[in-house]
């Protein structure tokens, strides 16, 4: 089968690897020149375990090849990215979607398949994809098959989980899904999820909302048990012993395209419907200005001006900074003054190493909890101005005798401490 996969991002890259490596002739593309370039020599521009190496297997094969402009094929997916709107409700902005199809419209055939893999709004595949392939003359359903096959892994572990994870295919059609699910028997493993398009949107849409919503009660209760003196850590832990109880983790906030994103695709079409939805992105979206507070009530107490943030990503041993709290908050330090320094050794512009963002630091605020980061060295912290660190994630299990160490455990501890200096 030949297969055009438009759009090379931590999506799109890993799924056209795959049908290369399983045997099909693909076609990635992506308007970048150099990307394409330095995948067509092996080289790639994401983190993923096991992305490098697959890579090279398809192009040893000669299964695939990147380039800048679309191809004829027998299937075309659409993975590319789909932002929000700046309006009211943060709507789902299909100009992407829209131009990947246009730039292939004119190589469709009769009985070729089109794949939305991009997370949308619903009834974008009916309102918006739909439409402008009938606009060339073609009969969705009879002469082209339309469906949209949201992903739903994680990164870290695309490549397992592409192949193993259950797949909704959300066809136009019952004919339409058929053919969809043809395609991804190429490499696809995991149970076969037939449904309609929109019930695929909504779907795909629902699972990052449940977790953006189970992520804010307990940012909701970080800050209920910091108010009170509670230790908001050994309540979640308690509460999880109970056998159909699963309290999430507080943090520094929601990023990523999925979770920071996806559940305003929902509220822009049915906002009279979500006042829970948009409740929890209100408090997510708080987060980062609840810990640049804490982080202005520690420095208070300090002489010096330095704030050292440990990750930059939205999640752990990723690259990904889509989205990230750990920007907003990094953006909102410098803003209020402080000299913000900053160190992940997983994010390629974040060229200070642990010692050099430590130097002279009052506070070091963890943001991501990256592996590296469950100790932090005597030879991190030797250099500090002040030995203090603020662990968002809840990361950190090794530090220095002479480290204060506060998470959203035993930050109340913190605040009691501020008040006793003030008196």
């Amino acid at each position: 089968m030949k297969i055009t996969v438009v759009g090379l991002g931590y999506i799109g890259l890993p799924t056209a690897i795959l049908f290369a490596k399983y045997g099909n002739k693909v076609t990635g593309v992506d308007l970048s020149p150099v990307m394409t370039a330095n995948l067509n020599a092996g080289l790639i521009h994401i983190e993923e375990p096991g992305l490098t190496k697959d890579l090279n297997e398809a192009l040893a094969l000669g299964n695939f090849q990147a380039s800048t402009t679309p191809v004829s094929a027998d299937a075309y997916i659409i993975a590319v990215p789909t932002p929000n709107k700046d309006d009211l409700y943060k709507s789902c902005d299909t100009a992407y979607i829209e131009s990947a199809l246009t730039s292939f419209l004119s190589s469709l055939k009769k009985h070729d398949t089109i794949i939305v893999e991009s997370t949308i709004a619903p009834r974008t595949m009916v309102d918006v994809v739909q439409p402008l392939i009938e606009n060339e003359g073609f009969t969705v359903g009879e002469d082209i098959y339309l469906a949209h096959c949201p992903e739903r892994v994680l990164p870290g572990n695309i490549m397992h989980e592409l192949v193993h994870n259950p797949r909704i295919i959300g066809g136009i059609t019952e004919k339409c899904t058929e053919k969809a699910t043809a395609v991804y028997g190429a490499f696809v493993e995991g149970e076969i999820i037939k449904a309609q398009a929109g019930e695929a949107e909504l779907s795909k849409l629902m699972e990052n909302t449940f977790r953006d919503v189970n992520i804010a009660l307990a940012n909701e209760l970080a800050k209920i048990s910091y108010h009170l003196g509670i230790d908001a850590l050994r309540v979640i832990e308690m509460a999880n012993k109970h056998p159909r109880v699963n309290l999430h983790q507080p943090g520094p906030g929601v990023g990523g395209h999925c979770l920071a994103v996806d559940p305003y695709f929902v509220i822009a079409v049915a906002p009279e419907q979500s006042p829970l939805m948009q409740t929890a992105r209100e408090v997510n979206n708080s987060m980062p200005a609840h810990v640049v507070a804490q982080v202005k009530a520690m420095m208070a107490e300090q002489d010096g001006n330095t704030v050292t943030l440990f990750g930059l990503t939205y999640k752990g041993n990723i690259d990904d900074i889509r989205e990230s709290p750990a920007m907003e908050i990094k953006e909102l330090l410098t803003e209020s003054g402080f000299n913000v320094k900053a160190f992940d050794p997983h994010v390629i512009s974040a060229t200070l190493t642990g010692e050099e963002a430590c130097e002279d630091s009052s506070l070091i605020v963890v943001l991501s909890d990256h592996s590296e980061f469950c100790e932090i060295p005597t030879n991190y912290t030797d250099k500090m101005r002040t030995q203090v660190i603020f662990d968002t994630k809840n990361t950190v299990q090794t530090v220095g005798e002479d480290v204060t160490y506060y998470n959203y455990g035993n930050l109340h501890q913190a605040k009691k401490q501020q008040q006793a200096v003030t008196i």
